[in-house]
């Protein structure tokens, strides 16, 4: 089946969920999700039946409560959509900036699915305040009504029942995670917003984060991390630490639009680095996995001190 979206959101994974669903257990219980933005990998491994139960959490609380919405009330939530949706009207940008507002005043889910759909390339931006304050494209009217109700039914049909949706900070998310979940994380890149910035409602410090991480482990939980990546020879944020004996995967998510623009070869690469628990539970390398090559996965040439080295019976 096509996987939905119910908005675009800058950083969101969809593109690359197929990949990184080839790092979730068979059977897997629950898949947790701290910084769940888009929910992208969720929807995907509920569309395969990669999991059987989901956590998704964002500090941000209007999208947290957007998705609630999303999976419990997808039919008042696309009439509303509807009713506030504009193409053929010449005041289109106005009414735009006027939605924007009526958000930041009053913080309702409803008008933030409009906003997402409606502003630049699904970039989010929020003010030192922390009011949304992102532009509209000028060039487009955002999803079309009709096409929004059937991805938000799908959604709906996909997580209704089996999901929960908190709102909480990370660390109380990760406090909580039972024996038998995978937490996938896929925090605000330190490599481009360090502990706040403008493409971000909250941002987290790196050394926290590998705090944390370093407490999953010592819990024997499984988990995932996309954290941070190169743009051809130039690397983007600090890598974790070898301290933490992740295994590293590398993963080319093609070409920058930048890099498209100036007619450079230049490859996108995220990193996603596995536990220590799940990659022995896996039998993973440290591997690149790259981008309409024929040899999809192959074992990196020097790879980084971080987990096994022998190959994987899982590498196709």
């Amino acid at each position: 089946m096509t996987v939905p979206q119910a908005f675009q959101y800058q950083g969101s994974k969809r593109a690359l969920a197929p990949l990184i669903l080839q790092y979730l257990p068979v059977g897997t219980m629950r898949l947790v999700e701290p910084f769940s933005g888009s929910a992208a990998l969720s929807i995907a491994a509920a569309a395969r039946g990669r999991a059987k139960e989901f956590w998704l959490n964002d500090f941000n609380a209007p999208l947290a409560q957007l998705f609630s919405l999303i999976i419990n009330g997808q039919k008042e939530l696309g009439k509303f959509y509807q009713e506030l949706w504009r193409a053929d009207h010449s005041d289109a940008l106005e009414h735009y900036y006027q939605v924007r507002e009526s958000f930041n005043r009053t913080k309702d889910p409803r008008l933030l699915l409009y906003l997402l759909a409606r502003c630049v390339k699904g970039a989010v931006r929020y003010n030192g305040e922390g009011f949304f304050n992102q532009s509209p494209d000028k060039r487009r009217l955002g999803t079309q009504p009709e096409t929004m109700q059937a991805n938000l039914n799908t959604i709906s049909t996909l997580l209704r029942g089996k999901t929960i949706v908190t709102s909480v900070s990370y660390e109380d998310v990760l406090a909580n995670v039972r024996e038998d979940d995978v937490v996938y994380m896929d925090p605000p890149y330190q490599g481009v917003c360090g502990e706040r910035d403008s493409r971000y409602f909250s941002g987290i410090s790196f050394d926290d984060f590998v705090a944390q991480l370093a407490v999953l482990n010592l819990k024997n939980v499984r988990y995932l991390v996309s954290y941070d990546g190169r743009l051809g020879n130039r690397s983007y944020g600090k890598p974790l630490p070898a301290k933490l004996q992740l295994t590293l995967v590398e993963l080319e998510a093609g070409r920058s639009s930048q890099a498209t623009l100036l007619g450079r070869d230049e490859m996108t690469v995220e990193s996603l680095y596995l536990s220590r628990a799940l990659a022995e539970e896996l039998e993973v390398h440290p591997a690149i996995h790259r981008k309409h090559r024929q040899e999809q996965m192959q074992l990196m040439e020097t790879p980084p001190p971080y987990g096994k080295t022998k190959i994987s019976k899982r590498v196709s």
